[in-house]
C-alpha cells in the first residue's frame, strides 16, 4: 500500500514538474524577453522565475535615481523617523514593493545555499548579528548587483559585490 502511494504520489509530482516546464516555456515566448533578463541571470541565487520578477516589477530602471533610492522601493533597507536621536514612529515600512521585496529575499535564500561566496559574505554578517539582518543584508547587496545589472547593461562580477 506505501509503496502504491508513494509511486502515485512521484508520478504526480513528475507531471507536475512537466507542466511547469511547459508553462515557463510559455511565459518566456509570450513575453518580450529584454537583456537584462539574461544578464540577471548571472546572479547568484536568480533564476528564470525570480529574474522575470524582478525585471517585471521594476520596469524602467532609470526612474530611480540611485541605487540606494532602488533597495528602498524593494523594502531593503530600514525605514526610521527619528529627531534628535530619538524615535518619532514607525516610518513608512510597507512603503515599497512587496513583490521586489519577496524575490530579493528567496534570491538571498538560494544564493546561501548555492554560492560560496554568498555564503561566507552570510556567514560573516551571522557572526556579528542575528539571521534575519544577515538574510536581509544578502538580499540588499543582491539588489544592488541587480539594479547596475539592469541599469548598465552588464553581467554579474563577484569580485565586485563579495569583497
Amino acid at each position: 500500500m506505501t509503496s502504491q502511494r508513494l509511486s502515485n504520489d512521484l508520478s504526480y509530482s513528475l507531471a507536475l514538474y512537466k507542466e511547469w516546464d511547459s508553462i515557463e516555456a510559455v511565459i518566456e515566448r509570450k513575453l518580450k524577453l529584454e537583456d537584462r533578463y539574461k544578464l540577471l541571470l548571472t546572479v547568484p541565487g536568480i533564476g528564470k522565475i525570480i529574474a522575470l520578477t524582478i525585471m517585471l516589477e521594476t520596469g524602467p530602471v532609470d526612474r530611480f535615481q540611485n541605487v540606494g533610492n532602488y533597495a528602498s522601493y524593494c523594502r531593503l533597507v530600514s525605514s526610521r523617523w527619528t529627531s534628535n536621536e530619538k524615535t518619532k514612529g514607525k516610518g513608512n515600512k510597507k512603503n515599497g514593493n512587496k513583490y521586489l521585496s519577496w524575490a530579493f529575499s528567496e534570491a538571498a535564500e538560494f544564493a546561501r545555499r548555492y554560492d560560496e561566496r554568498a555564503r561566507a559574505y552570510y556567514n560573516r554578517k551571522l557572526r556579528k548579528t542575528n539571521f534575519m539582518v544577515a538574510h536581509t543584508a544578502l538580499a540588499h547587496k543582491l539588489a544592488r548587483a541587480a539594479y547596475h545589472i539592469m541599469r548598465d547593461q552588464v553581467e554579474f562580477v563577484q569580485e565586485k559585490i563579495f569583497t
